[in-house]
């Protein structure tokens, strides 16, 4: 078996890994577990069942990773950055497992976990993480920073892909550095703020390297 296929399967494996957990410990769990909190922390909560369905967003996600490229026009540039597109899927589903397992933990440890703090923490180093590797995408119609200006040319796709990568990649640090900061609402500005930020003057700049290909 060839290396991309072992991780591949090894993907498929971490899909399934937040149904394990939840199988694991589903008979001592509340009637009522938490689902979601609000930037002032205050916790909604939902019947328990409700776990079921958001667990198996992971293998259908990592059936949306697989099936893609398939109907992608650009799917033989996969080819080039198969292990970048992997590393996604692997980190992508890890994000998924942690946030299942903060669940978990605080239906049957309320107050285990600094929520907010945790959960700004790795969407920031999700963020340096797809900021690293963006630079490694070459065109295609699902994965990377995509601008109708970026999708007209090779040279434009890859100053785009650059562009916003170390921008994302430095929005994430921003954001996961901002995850130690005090009240809940100072850690979500200080990771969407810069996101936010960081999409727009990547949109910028793709719109200004097209303007730049044209003149040539």
């Amino acid at each position: 078996m060839k290396k991309t296929n072992k991780k591949q399967v090894a993907a498929w494996v971490l899909s399934l890994l937040p149904l394990v957990m939840i199988a694991a410990v589903y008979r001592r769990l509340p009637a009522e577990v938490p689902m979601h909190w609000d930037l002032d922390g205050a916790v909604d909560y939902g019947a328990k069942a409700q776990l079921w369905a958001i667990a198996a967003t992971a293998p259908v996600l990592e059936a949306m990773f697989c099936f893609l490229p398939k109907i992608d026009p650009k799917n033989k540039n996969y080819d080039k950055f198969g292990d970048a597109y992997l590393g996604i899927q692997l980190v992508t589903l890890l994000f998924l497992a942690a946030m299942t397992g903060i669940c978990i933990t605080e239906a049957l440890r309320p107050g285990t976990v600094n929520v907010s703090g945790v959960v700004c923490l790795l969407v920031g180093l999700l963020m340096v993480y797809l900021g690293n590797v963006m630079p490694r995408f070459r065109m295609n119609w699902y994965c990377g920073f995509k601008t109708p200006w970026a999708l007209s040319s090779e040279t434009v796709w890859t100053r785009t892909q650059r562009v916003a990568g170390r921008l994302l990649f430095a929005a994430g640090l921003i954001g996961a550095a901002g995850s130690f900061a005090p009240g809940d609402t100072a850690k979500f500005v200080l990771l969407l703020a810069p996101l936010v930020l960081a999409c727009g003057l990547s949109t910028v700049m793709s719109w200004r390297f097209y303007r730049e290909e044209s003149r040539k």
